[in-house]
């Protein structure tokens, strides 16, 4: 097995894992007396042998495509309708690299779908790259956010994800936001304090807004 294919079958269980909402001790310790060896697999630094990959298989209803090829669904009994997915899209990439106003209608295909019971109201996950937004959110760590229809009902303080057209220079960033003298406009603030100064917009230019509700790490995909 080379080293790409033990990433891509360690990563799938891992997923599948995941989508249960399940530990590494909850998800392998019924067919191992060492479950925490599982870490090494789905991180692909070790092999996955036959027979417990047959056992894994045959005790979660995996179903054997997903974890050989990929191929969905990820468990025999799901039943998963042409263009339906399970979970909250992760969308690996770089917000200032975002084209559209509206996460709903990214061009850019997810890599996967969360089942993470927690953010499954959320619109998306993200990846989080830069300072500015530390301690609260780290370079690497990944953000749910959810979408705010009402733009008038701000929780002041709290971190978002604001979009907004050329009229704010098309802004695509994580920062908290503060309430204005000017009810007009919205403060964008860093919480990382070596990034001073704030940044002053107006609420018009604001195409979409996403509150951040919360984070996880990349070694918890």
């Amino acid at each position: 097995m080379t080293d790409s294919q033990k990433e891509k079958i360690g990563e799938r269980l891992k997923l599948a894992r995941l989508s249960k909402n399940a530990t590494v001790v909850e998800f392998y310790s019924p067919l191992t007396a060492y479950p925490n060896n599982l870490s090494s697999v789905e991180n692909g630094s070790r092999n996955l042998g036959s027979r417990l990959a047959h056992q894994i298989i045959s005790f979660h209803n995996l179903n054997p495509d997903w974890l050989f090829k990929g191929e969905k669904p990820i468990y025999l009994d799901q039943q998963e309708l042409p263009g339906e997915q399970n979970g909250v899209p992760y969308y690996n990439v770089e917000l200032s690299s975002i084209k559209e106003t509206d996460l709903s209608i990214m061009e850019e295909e997810p890599e996967f779908y969360v089942d993470f019971r927690p953010f499954n109201d959320c619109t998306a996950y993200l990846p989080v790259y830069g300072d500015s937004m530390y301690p609260r959110y780290a370079s690497g760590e990944i953000i749910a956010v959810k979408e705010i229809e009402n733009h008038d009902v701000i929780l002041w303080g709290e971190a978002y994800l604001i979009i907004t057209d050329s009229s704010s220079n098309n802004l695509r960033t994580v920062k908290l936001l503060f309430e204005h003298q000017d009810p007009t406009k919205i403060i964008l603030r860093a919480s990382n304090p070596n990034f001073r100064g704030d940044t002053v917009i107006s609420k018009k230019s604001v195409s979409s807004l996403y509150i951040v509700k919360g984070k996880i790490t990349r070694s918890q995909f």
